[in-house]
């Protein structure tokens, strides 16, 4: 037998399991995904504690290690890579934990392979050892590193280079090595201690975010609306329609009399009435109609020429009454309340203290001008501006 309430109804019941299965499975949904985060966060900072290296892994290489060198990672099935053109990249540094999402084996536009071989990260060195020689980046001379958002490349320009070369490696060690090569790095310049305490951050502010479990929905919060398909938004377009509809039909009103003697006067011949139409009246109607200065009468504005509406600025944005866009402008310091209303701002959105900036995966962020703007969310995709 259904079960029915006060009233006597069902529909109430079933409005509430639909909606607590529903906030069960986006709650899990997203309990999974910080987990992951958590797990890869926590992983990275074990192996900052023990990837020390040692001497005994580079044996067998046909590499030579200095005697304070030690050999951090070695991995195999990599590409050497170089840029057709110069092109100057941001100084290398110790930022570590943004999540990079799926990386690709493909080549950015400009870079090219060259050669092929192994790659050994140490504490005092890059090498790649291929089958044409040996190509050393030395962390004492590098002056520009980036990592590529979206494929698995690493480009590296150094003092005694002209030409910025890299490797290309597999997308499923990419990650792994660029955060040995960030703790080579560090090692060379004595801060290792620096990338600890920023992943000890990272693991701290991402506990804040953990998705709290969902309220109970019950019968009696359902309301009427529901039963309509679309719900409340189908109800406000209905009402809304409602309301233009007659007053449409009020301002178009019935035809203006006076176009039947503008149709009279062009033609000469009287409109059919059910009445007789006496010569009299005839050559009265046929005379043109003159104004009070004895001028011919103005043309009617028909608004057939009237213009379009300009389409509105916003460059992929949403459609939004703050006018805010990625066109590029002004940045947006202090965004108006509503802003979330109409844009999918990212969870603490309120304790940034930036400009407004859109991340990879489409949400807002306050804290556009920070290193660790969207983070969490893919790195820092455009600025929003108006």
């Amino acid at each position: 037998m259904a079960r029915t309430d006060s009233t006597g109804s069902t529909w109430r019941y079933r409005w509430a399991r639909r909606q607590n299965e529903r906030r069960l499975r986006l709650f899990r949904s997203a309990e999974g995904g910080w987990r992951r985060r958590d797990d890869e966060l926590r992983r990275l900072r074990t192996l900052a504690e023990q990837c020390q290296g040692s001497t005994t892994a580079g044996d067998g290489l046909p590499l030579e290690l200095a005697p304070d060198e030690v050999v951090l990672r070695v991995v195999p099935a990599a590409q050497l890579v170089e840029m057709r053109h110069n092109a100057v990249l941001p100084a290398p540094d110790l930022t570590v934990g943004a999540p990079t999402g799926r990386l690709r084996r493909r080549l950015p536009d400009g870079v090219r392979i060259t050669d092929a071989g192994m790659a050994v990260i140490t504490n005092r060195r890059l090498v790649l050892l291929g089958g044409r020689g040996r190509r050393d980046w030395a962390y004492g001379r590098m002056t520009g590193l980036a990592h590529d958002p979206h494929a698995s490349v690493t480009l590296i320009q150094v003092l005694d280079r002209r030409r910025t070369s890299g490797v290309l490696l597999r997308p499923d060690v990419a990650a792994e090595f660029r955060f040995v090569l960030t703790l080579a790095f560090a090692d060379a310049i004595e801060q290792r201690h620096a990338v600890i305490d920023q992943l000890d951050e990272l693991i701290a502010e991402h506990a804040r975010l953990r998705p709290s479990r969902p309220g109970i929905a019950t019968p009696g919060q359902a309301r009427l609306s529901t039963l309509i398909p679309g719900g409340r938004r189908t109800a406000v377009v209905a009402a809304a329609l409602a309301v233009m509809v007659p007053v449409a039909l009020a301002n178009s009103g019935p035809s203006d009399p006076t176009s039947t003697e503008t149709a009279v006067a062009a033609t000469g011949v009287p409109a059919a009435t059910g009445t007789s139409t006496t010569p009299r009246a005839t050559a009265s109607a046929s005379a043109p109609r003159a104004t009070a200065t004895g001028s011919a009468p103005a043309p009617r504005d028909t608004g057939s020429a009237k213009t379009s509406p300009k389409p509105e600025r916003r460059c992929g944005a949403p459609k939004n009454p703050m006018g805010y866009d990625f066109c590029g402008g002004k940045r947006v310091r202090e965004p108006a309340r509503e802003v979330c209303e109409h844009f999918d701002c990212v969870p603490g959105f309120w304790e940034g203290r930036g400009y407004l900036v859109q991340c990879e995966n489409g949400k807002v962020s306050l804290a556009g001008g920070s290193p660790r703007a969207c983070g969490l969310h893919g790195g820092v995709r455009r600025t929003v501006t108006t």
